[in-house]
């Protein structure tokens, strides 16, 4: 079944308490096309402990061997968002890590050095300061601070679609969040040499 997190608001809804009755829910393929066509900034929150489309390729495999990932800069998706930030776009995201990571957050600790390197700035916060500054416990992207895409998974953690929502209120209440995540999360280098720190 279809697990779909909302966000209610709690400490930080300063808009309607209405919802839409008809939520507006895009396929994986019209959400990607998202990807294509913002003009000056795409952001990501990302809560969740693994992804299955990460487990499916062979730098995740390479990864669980205990082998250094072979980055290809040569995807389609590393060429769109090389292409956009080089361009002077900003594309960026917060990953949410827990406490031990999962394995799943280790590899994406590590593709950081991918996402760097097509013009991403990605930055790290623990789930339990995500918890204290009230972040939702549901990814989302925000593009150009006026659509927001809450990303739905399934029971196995595959992406199955995303909700649109484009009504002002609730747009700004996720660019706040944004905000407020930006703003307590640490680069990923720091972090990832942090957590080196902590773990020796």
């Amino acid at each position: 079944m279809a697990r779909r997190l909302r966000f209610n608001g709690t400490g930080s809804d300063f808009g309607p308490k209405d919802r839409d009755t008809e939520p507006r829910i895009f396929t994986p393929e019209q959400f990607a096309q998202l990807f294509e066509n913002f003009q000056h900034s795409a952001w990501h929150l990302e809560m969740r402990k693994r992804y299955a489309v990460d487990e499916a390729t062979d730098t995740y495999a390479q990864f669980a061997r205990g082998e250094a990932p072979t980055w290809d800069l040569d995807t389609p998706w590393s060429r769109g968002i090389r292409a956009k930030t080089a361009d002077g776009v900003y594309v960026g995201r917060v990953r949410i890590v827990d406490n031990p990571p999962t394995e799943g957050q280790r590899y994406l600790l590590a593709h950081a050095e991918k996402n760097a390197a097509c013009g991403e700035e990605v930055r790290n916060m623990w789930r339990e300061d995500a918890k204290r500054v009230n972040l939702p416990d549901e990814d989302f992207w925000i593009f150009d601070s006026h659509i927001v895409a809450v990303c739905i998974f399934d029971d196995d953690d595959n992406l199955t679609g995303a909700e649109l929502i484009t009504e002002p209120a609730r747009v700004n209440q996720y660019n706040r969040l944004r905000d407020v995540a930006q703003h307590y999360a640490t680069p990923f280098r720091k972090f990832v040499a942090e957590l080196a720190a902590k773990e020796e």
